[in-house]
């Protein structure tokens, strides 16, 4: 898409970085590797606008599957705001995923403008922080997620995504200073979680498990990997009230809010056994 000198078209690799670094300047606290999995989810739903060869826009449009998007990495260089860019961005965003459901975490002062688009409000997320460190729980069926196969992680996590993410998940899950771990009942996934290195502290998305109780082992099992009093950021879903029992016995507090919005149908995700969301940025 061109209008004058203004130019959007979607992203090399290499540009990712420059989306994850606007991202850390505007406080969002990206990880350290997330640009690869990222690009590996849908290599083509990265848009970056250009002004006369100059980056001054992001967006990332991610296709799932046949049925779903989400958007993420809205970001428009100071500089430029309030000039038209921005919207011609995200209108090349949702015509990239025209006909499918799409997502957002937005953040909560723009709800009105995605509504103008045509986005409702399914639940508020909540990133709450807290400190790394702690007991290891005494669980003997905690297990590395690499000793547990590919396609049964991959079964685990479908119900919780509303189209495939494989790609991605294969990637997320094997990133180099992050700590993935299963938690196993009768010898079957029950729960599973990551916990990855960011630009301050460490993140834990998702955060998956069939109870609060084994959501708490896992948190606390991920969280026992981070240096003692490192910043641990768990982002959850204000609907889940076990998610929120869980962070108030970590003693972690709110830092950060967003309104996960979709147009289309609000996708079934089985909410109470949702702990923790895998990223804002790509759902």
């Amino acid at each position: 898409m061109q209008k004058g000198n203004y130019t959007i078209r979607a992203m090399t690799r290499q540009e990712v970085d420059i989306a994850i670094d606007w991202a850390a300047a505007e406080g969002w606290n990206p990880g350290l590797y997330d640009a690869d999995c990222f690009y590996a989810a849908d290599p083509n739903g990265f848009l970056i606008g250009l002004l006369g060869g100059e980056p001054i826009a992001t967006l990332s449009a991610m296709k799932y599957g046949n049925s779903f998007g989400f958007l993420g990495f809205y970001i428009v260089k100071p500089e430029y705001r309030g000039k038209g860019y921005g919207i011609q961005m995200w209108n090349a965003g949702l015509a990239y995923l025209k006909g499918r459901t799409i997502g957002l975490d937005g953040v909560v002062a723009q709800q009105a403008n995605y509504k103008k688009s045509g986005f409702a409000l399914a639940y508020k997320n909540i990133r709450y922080q807290g400190a790394g460190g702690g007991y290891f729980p005494t669980d003997s069926e905690i297990a590395p997620l690499s000793t547990i196969s590919f396609d049964e992680i991959g079964a685990y996590d479908q119900p919780f995504f509303p189209d495939k993410r494989l790609q991605f998940l294969r990637c997320w899950i094997n990133q180099p200073q992050s700590t993935a771990l299963g938690i196993l009942r009768n010898r079957k996934l029950a729960g599973y979680g990551i916990m990855r290195f960011c630009r301050s502290g460490y993140k834990v998305g998702p955060l998956f498990a069939d109870s609060p109780e084994l959501a708490d082992h896992l948190f606390s099992a991920l969280k026992a990997h981070a240096p003692e009093g490192a910043p641990v950021f768990l982002d959850t879903p204000a609907v889940n009230l076990s998610a929120i029992d869980l962070v108030k016995r970590h003693n972690m507090t709110a830092a950060f809010e967003t309104a996960r919005m979709y147009i289309g149908k609000s996708p079934d995700l089985p909410i109470e056994r949702l702990f923790g969301v895998t990223t804002f940025e790509l759902g």
